[in-house]
């Protein structure tokens, strides 16, 4: 020891050691990359408020199955282990400093603890940890096994035998290689029972199970601006994992890129509760365990991050609740229709300017036509094309709604229906487009729906 930690250790403090030693957390590679997606994310149209969606339960950058199975352990373990260690030497050399402060480290002190006022086998009404603890038992993990490598998300229980609501982007090209893990850590094979590409959901059945905790689903209208919210799910594969925030605002457009690099367009929920990979499809639940969303997308930063910024977006509880019963009752899912045709990748933040509208179609009944521009759906304000999608797709098949016109006028328009097979880009169309097969909104940028 030398004059100048001498000097340290009489005044009380640690000396520098390994307990102050910054340990790198690694984190995989490719922010922007969407939804498994290994090119970077165009983004949605100017003016939107995120610099991209990245998904949360696909590696951006996928490798073989035990490559990442390899990695995740390796990963996850050196961070734990980086934690533990910190913690011990940092212990005791703080118990150095403190022991030369009481002198000569009498072996007779005591250390005391006090009981908590709280009782800590209980929990509060209306708190976080009474919400954690409602909805926790009602989530699932999600290990998926693709041609390109090992996925993993979270996962809602909605039947006591086993049907499970999580993203579809979790699933995609499973091939039903699918495991879910329960609450309990009993690991159980799974099956694809349809999928909803438009509203990036899918309804999974778990096999040979009974008696699971279904979860209780909340009511849109109840859901505030402001309001606090608990995310639960398996980030980076930590099971369980709680976070809160607060609901930061609706109807927010969500643009990311589907597994096979389609564009998949809805409108979201934004949320500032920490959400990162391995989220998506797990619950975001008010302060009564109700799922008020389904984690679904993030904004990160750019770079080398792809972690939580406090931008979070789910896809809202009224929309999840319709998929997933269409699904449940007949394998599949149905999307509405306008009838329209635009591009979404132009943003003049004045409106939608419909290129086209189709014969016969909703839009053309209630009197819309190729120029005119709309601004808002309901009382929800649109920007461009792809808010259009967003607005509309917020509704269900066989809604009224009523559009607003940059000329005054308002049009009421009876939504039409069609089978959800592709995710819904500039109106809902499927055909390909010039960008390597699909559009970065999934279609010809002036296709129809």
């Amino acid at each position: 020891m030398n004059d100048e930690q001498r000097e340290q250790r009489a005044q009380g403090y640690a000396p520098t050691d390994a307990s102050h030693r910054q340990y790198p957390v690694p984190s995989y590679a490719g922010a922007g990359a969407h939804l498994g997606a290994d090119q970077p994310n165009p983004g949605p149209a100017a003016g939107h408020a995120w610099p991209g969606g990245t998904p949360y339960g696909v590696n951006p950058h996928p490798v073989p199955a035990a490559t990442v199975t390899e990695r995740r352990g390796r990963t996850m373990t050196g961070i734990v282990a980086a934690a533990l260690v910190a913690g011990l030497v940092g212990a005791g050399a703080g118990f150095g400093g403190a022991y030369a402060l009481l002198g000569d480290g009498n072996p007779t002190t005591q250390l005391t603890s006090v009981p908590s006022v709280t009782n800590a086998a209980s929990t509060v009404p209306g708190s976080v940890a009474d919400a954690a603890a409602k909805a926790t038992p009602s989530t699932v993990d999600i290990r998926v096994t693709t041609g390109q490598g090992t996925a993993e998300g979270s996962g809602v229980v909605l039947t006591a035998d086993g049907d499970v609501l999580t993203n579809n982007h979790v699933v995609a090209g499973s091939g039903n290689d699918i495991t879910v893990t329960l609450v309990d850590g009993s690991e159980h094979p799974a099956t694809v029972v349809g999928t909803s590409p438009s509203y990036d959901l899918a309804v999974l059945r778990i096999e040979r199970v009974s008696g699971l905790t279904p979860a209780t689903l909340g009511r849109g209208e109840d859901v505030r601006v402001g309001q606090q919210v608990v995310a639960i799910g398996s980030p980076q594969g930590l099971t369980g994992t709680v976070t809160t925030g607060i609901v930061s605002a609706f109807d927010r457009t969500v643009a990311v890129r589907g597994q096979d690099g389609s564009g998949v367009v809805y409108n979201g929920l934004q949320t500032d509760a920490p959400i990162n990979q391995g989220n998506s499809g797990g619950p975001l639940v008010n302060l009564d365990g109700q799922v008020v969303g389904i984690n679904s997308a993030i904004a990160t930063s750019g770079g080398q991050s792809t972690g939580s910024i406090g931008l979070g977006f789910a896809i809202p509880v009224d929309q999840a609740r319709r998929v997933a019963q269409e699904i449940m009752a007949t394998g599949a899912a149905t999307k509405p229709v306008l009838g329209v045709a635009g591009d979404p990748r132009s943003s003049t933040r004045s409106g939608a300017q419909l290129a086209s509208v189709q014969g016969g179609s909703p839009a053309a009944a209630a009197g819309l036509a190729a120029g005119d521009v709309v601004t808002k759906v309901g009382d929800a304000k649109v920007d461009d094309f792809s808010d259009l999608i967003a607005r509309v797709g917020g509704n269900a098949p066989g809604d009224e709604v009523t559009l607003t016109l940059a000329d005054g006028r308002t049009v009421v328009v009876t939504l039409g229906s069609q089978p959800d097979r592709a995710a819904t880009t500039d109106t809902g169309g499927e055909s390909s487009g010039p960008f390597g097969g699909r559009s970065p909104f999934g279609t010809n940028p002036n296709g129809g729906n």
